[in-house]
């Protein structure tokens, strides 16, 4: 609806009765109130029909923008093999061949929460991130940022460790990173760490101090000695383990109900979709050739493409043994896995970073569902 107010009707003018001396008055009154009754009715068809004309043209240019595609679509994802999906559907062309005369612009993101900050001050429309920033959007803004459209990654979570730790009771005084405060591997480690009576604090306090760091730095520090371990996505789990002696202690997927939990989905401004519903289908196009493709090519080609995207992104590619271990830790999907998300909810407010709420209503999956011609489930959660 336009919030263009309508043009009121003009109040209908009775007229003035003329009383000349010697002349009855009556019939004149009644004949000039005839008169007035029908200019005021020409008067009221008049300005309805203007009314009318301007609310036609006015729905007329709401259906016209709502139907126009944006000029252009600026896009957050990470540099992880966990946002490979964004790696190759950008790199290869796939999105923009979708989105036609819509130009494509990338920013790059460590973490989730950089990447919500940056779509909530309008800085990008859309992004590849983890399920649970955009949890905490959702609910600080009560439900009027973000809607979750797609899924992207499931699995390839890890907490690497140095190799003398052995359980979580070793883990007491050590300290561990995560890619940053409230973002899905930070919930995870903080939430797991409670489920084994450590305490942890966001100020990095507790049984277990806990970092925010970037990823390359993690790498570098664990290297160093001066990190015991790290709850980290692909690839830098698999580096981790391959280029600096760690292992594994927990792998998330063993904390999940057949080892499917979402670690990477796609979002979307509110605002944006609304205005620009073509532009959404054709991302989503983009975004179910690009998981397609990751689906159906063979390892060498996707190390290729990933690799290739890396040097775009961030400068440099990876060894081929971190690329392959991280694949066969992944799994590409647009399922977001609707029905995971109260647990992640619920591991947020565990975790002291998010706060208990309704999210019914986060995910919309219409135009997903409409392009993939497939039922992807919200779980209860919103529209599909």
């Amino acid at each position: 609806m336009s919030n263009t107010p309508e043009p009121t009707p003009p109040a209908s003018n009775p007229g003035t009765t003329r009383i000349v001396a010697g002349e009855s008055n009556k019939p004149k009154r009644r004949r000039t109130l005839e008169i007035g009754i029908a200019v005021g009715l020409v008067l009221l068809i008049g300005a309805g029909a203007a009314v009318a004309s301007v609310v036609a043209k006015n729905n007329e240019t709401q259906a016209a923008a709502a139907t126009t595609p944006a000029a252009e679509l600026r896009l957050g994802y990470f540099g992880n093999v966990t946002h490979a999906p964004a790696l190759v559907g950008v790199s290869k062309g796939i999105i923009a061949g979708k989105l036609g005369n819509t130009k494509l612009t990338t920013q790059i993101f460590n973490a989730g929460p950089a990447a919500i900050e940056a779509l909530n001050a309008g800085a990008i429309d859309a992004a590849y991130l983890g399920p649970n920033p955009a949890i905490n959007s959702f609910v600080q803004s009560k439900g009027a940022s973000i809607s979750i459209i797609a899924g992207a990654a499931s699995g390839g979570a890890q907490l690497v460790v140095k190799p003398g730790i052995n359980s979580a009771a070793d883990l007491k005084g050590k300290t561990l990173a995560s890619p940053q405060l409230g973002g899905t591997q930070d919930v995870a480690l903080r939430a797991w760490l409670g489920k084994q009576g450590l305490k942890t604090n966001p100020n990095g306090g507790g049984d277990v101090a806990i970092n925010p760091t970037d990823n390359a730095q993690t790498l570098k520090l664990f290297q160093d000695g001066k990190l015991d371990g790290a709850w980290l996505p692909e690839p830098w789990a698999s580096r981790l383990v391959l280029q600096a002696g760690g292992k594994v202690l927990v792998d998330e997927k063993d904390l999940w109900e057949k080892g499917a939990f979402p670690t990477t989905i796609l979002i979307v401004s509110k605002k944006f979709a609304a205005d620009h519903p073509q532009t959404m289908t054709a991302l989503l196009q983009g975004h179910e050739a690009s998981v397609n493709w990751l689906n159906t090519a063979s390892a060498a080609e996707k190390a290729t493409a990933i690799n290739a995207a890396l040097k775009a992104t961030a400068g440099s590619t990876l060894p081929a043994d971190v690329i392959d271990r991280s694949l066969k830790n992944i799994t590409f999907t647009v399922d977001p896995l609707a029905g995971t998300y109260k647990k992640l909810l619920q591991d947020g407010v565990d975790a002291g970073i998010t706060k208990p709420a309704d999210i019914n209503g986060i995910f919309d999956l219409r135009t997903l569902n409409s392009v993939t011609g497939q039922k992807t489930s919200a779980a209860g959660l919103g529209q599909e």
